[in-house]
This record gives C-alpha cells, sequence and structure tokens, in this order.
C-alpha cells in the first residue's frame, strides 16, 4: 500500500472545476492503481481581517473545509496571506496546514508528501515532511520553479533548499529538468514526469461541422489560457491584425481582459475577436477541434497542457519559445516554435493555413500521452524515493 499525501496551491472544486485539472486528473488517475490511497490538502489563502469580508473573497471564504471530488477527499484549511511580495507565504501556509496534517495522519497514515507546485508548495511539503518524518517529492511545472515569487532572493533560497531535501523531484520537460541541474539541484534525483492526456475527451473530430457551429467563416485560431501579463495574449492579438480574415477566440478569464479588448478596439479588429471567457473543460475538444491553428503565447511553461490537448484533436500550434515547447512541437505536422514577436507569430500561422497537415499527422505526435501511463510512471518515481528515503 502507498498512501500519498498531496499539497497543491491549485485544485478544482465543485464549482470552479478549471483551476489545477491537471493536478486532479493526475491524482485520480494515480489513485485509481492499485494498492494506492491519495488525499489532497489545498490550502485557500485569505488576506487579514477584516479585509477577508471584502465581497471578492466571498467564495474563497465558501469553500468547504473538506470534501470529497471524485472518490478524493479533499482538504482546505485557511491560512491569512502576507502583505503583497509573498514574503512569509511559507510560514503562514505550514502553520495553517500542520493541524490538518496531524488530524490527517491519524486515519491516513501517508507515507510521501508531494508538492504539486514547486512554489509555494515545495518549500511548505518540505518542512512539513521533515515534521511528520516521511519523504517528499517536488513537481516543478514551469513559472513556478523558474521565477518563483516573482524572483525574490529569499524565494528562491527557499525553493532550493526544499530541492536539495527532497526524496524526489519530478519536471515536465527535459528543458525543465536541465534548468534544475543548471540551478544545482541533484540530477539523479529529477525525474521526467510530462503531462498526460484524457484520451476519451481529447481526439479527432469533425473540425468543419464544430466550426459551422460556431458560425465562423475562414481561418479559426484559437488562444487558450488565463488573461494575465504571463499569457501575452496581446502577440496573438496584434498577430491577428496581419492575417486578412482570420477570426480569433480567446478561452479563459482574467484581470488582463478589458486591457485585451481596449488593444482589440485600438487595432480594429473588434469583429474578428471573441473573448469567450472560462470554457468548462468537457467542451474544450470542440473548440481545439474547431480551429485551424491553436495560438500559444505564454512566457513561461514547463510542457503546455495546451499543446497537448490541441494536437491530440488534430490542431497544430504555433507557439513562442518557452520551456518544453521544441520537445512536443517537435516535427512540422505539430506545428512551429517562433520568436515572441507577432510578425513571426503571423508568418507561422500563415504557413500552416496555406500547408495545413493532415489531423491524423498532427494526432500521432502526442500518440504516447495518456493519464494512465502519466499515473504508472508516477507511481515508479514514488516507490523509487521511498525505497532510498
Amino acid at each position: 500500500m502507498l498512501r500519498l499525501l498531496s499539497l497543491t496551491s491549485a485544485y478544482p472544486d465543485q464549482e470552479w472545476r478549471g483551476v489545477g485539472s491537471f493536478v486532479e486528473h493526475q491524482l485520480r488517475a494515480l489513485a485509481a492503481r492499485p494498492g494506492i490511497e491519495v488525499e489532497v490538502v489545498a490550502p485557500v489563502g485569505l488576506p487579514p481581517f477584516p479585509l477577508s469580508l471584502a465581497r471578492r473573497h466571498g467564495r474563497d471564504r465558501a469553500l468547504p473545509t473538506s470534501e470529497v471530488l471524485n472518490g478524493i477527499t479533499v482538504h482546505r484549511p485557511r491560512f491569512e496571506e502576507p502583505l503583497p511580495g509573498g514574503r512569509g507565504r511559507v510560514e503562514a501556509i505550514v502553520r495553517a496546514v500542520h493541524p490538518t496534517f496531524e488530524a490527517i495522519r491519524r486515519r491516513f497514515p501517508f507515507d510521501i508528501i508531494q508538492a504539486e507546485f514547486f512554489w509555494p508548495d515545495g518549500p511548505a511539503a518540505s518542512r512539513l515532511a521533515e515534521a511528520f518524518a516521511v519523504p517528499c517529492s517536488i513537481k516543478a511545472r514551469g513559472g513556478d520553479f523558474e521565477r518563483p515569487a516573482t524572483g525574490h532572493d529569499w524565494a528562491r533560497s527557499q525553493v532550493m533548499e526544499a530541492g536539495r531535501n527532497a526524496a524526489c523531484l519530478l519536471a515536465v520537460s527535459e528543458t525543465l529538468r536541465s534548468a534544475m541541474i543548471e540551478r544545482g539541484l541533484p540530477a539523479e534525483r529529477i525525474a521526467v514526469h510530462r503531462t498526460g492526456l484524457d484520451r476519451t475527451r481529447f481526439r479527432l473530430g469533425d473540425g468543419a461541422a464544430r466550426k459551422a457551429a460556431l458560425k465562423v467563416d475562414g481561418p479559426l485560431l484559437l488562444n487558450v489560457g488565463n488573461l494575465l501579463p504571463r499569457k501575452r495574449q496581446h502577440l496573438a492579438i496584434e498577430a491577428l491584425a496581419q492575417l486578412g480574415e482570420a477570426t480569433l477566440i480567446l478561452i479563459g478569464g482574467g484581470p488582463d481582459r478589458s486591457a485585451l479588448e481596449q488593444q482589440v478596439r485600438d487595432i480594429g479588429v473588434e469583429d474578428r475577436v471573441r473573448f469567450l471567457g472560462a470554457i468548462p473543460q468537457p467542451l474544450m475538444p470542440s473548440f481545439y477541434a474547431a480551429a485551424d491553428v491553436t495560438v500559444h503565447t505564454a512566457e513561461l511553461e514547463g510542457l503546455s497542457n495546451v499543446w497537448v490537448e490541441s494536437l491530440a484533436c488534430g490542431t497544430p500550434v504555433v507557439t513562442t519559445e518557452s520551456g518544453g515547447s521544441r520537445e512536443l512541437v517537435d516535427r512540422p505536422e505539430a506545428g512551429r516554435v517562433v520568436a515572441s514577436e507577432p510578425s513571426s507569430i503571423a508568418a507561422a500561422i500563415r504557413d500552416l493555413l496555406e500547408r495545413p497537415p493532415a489531423p491524423h499527422d498532427v494526432a500521432a505526435c502526442v500518440a504516447g500521452y495518456s493519464w494512465e501511463r502519466n499515473a504508472a510512471e508516477l507511481e515508479a518515481c514514488l516507490k523509487a524515493a521511498l525505497r532510498t528515503a
């Protein structure tokens, strides 16, 4: 029997299914394997009282402190967020979570703690693992390792200390693994653990019919991601302006929406851009299949789920250089990796529109991806960590 306690700063709940959905998929697949049990601790940060009473924090206040989601018990202890900048966040999480871990340990004697992100989960999990005398595993997914807490020295120090103390380190791409080694983390403890894929959901579909259902004439471009500065959707919009009759659909919500809407008006493409907000995961395959090209412009990625899901639906990707982009977009059928510059993005899109690869050839680029394989590899890493801890 292997009992895993996962500590994660992003995990879905009954109403908000998008955030951290890839963490849930990974843990559900792991828990489905024989002899493995999983529970999750997903701390909820709130500002100091009385700021915590503000209306915008109402949803977080209302989250249950414990619930069962798709067969996995999820605990949500509250912690007080530190002042802007994040210093003290790890300590605040550890203080708030420690009693929850104690209560869980009495009925669920976990063997290992896994941090699902390097920041802030990694340093917090490392300290809790020491307190409860169990090994710790930490997964790096991209920006959480490359730029924790906006690059403060104290945050980098905590990340490196946690990494050196971990029994197992995971990276979502070879590129990220190399970056971890270059920073001084032990190569022999770092395994590449790529994302999974729901193959029953993300698969080839009738793209023409789905595009028609969206009432789109001409080329359709898709951008998927929260509307945040680091996702750089403005590059996709500027590229669109160079592409004649193409339509761009942006899926995702976030604080950048108003600025992006203003940009669309300023450059005169408001009739060719649609902001759809957050879309439930079960509906995403229809959008990928309808699109001619998925345009991905994020600044920091390890190995993006968007790349994998789009390719599985037969839609090539144009992505800017980041993380493991060249590991996945490694052949013409998968798409293009280009400079973070609108004309380069537009040229790559134009090339794919003029010479589109066959959808079956695109989907073949991710033939080896599945959540079942992801879970099997994770189980092997965790058991190896337990043997050597």
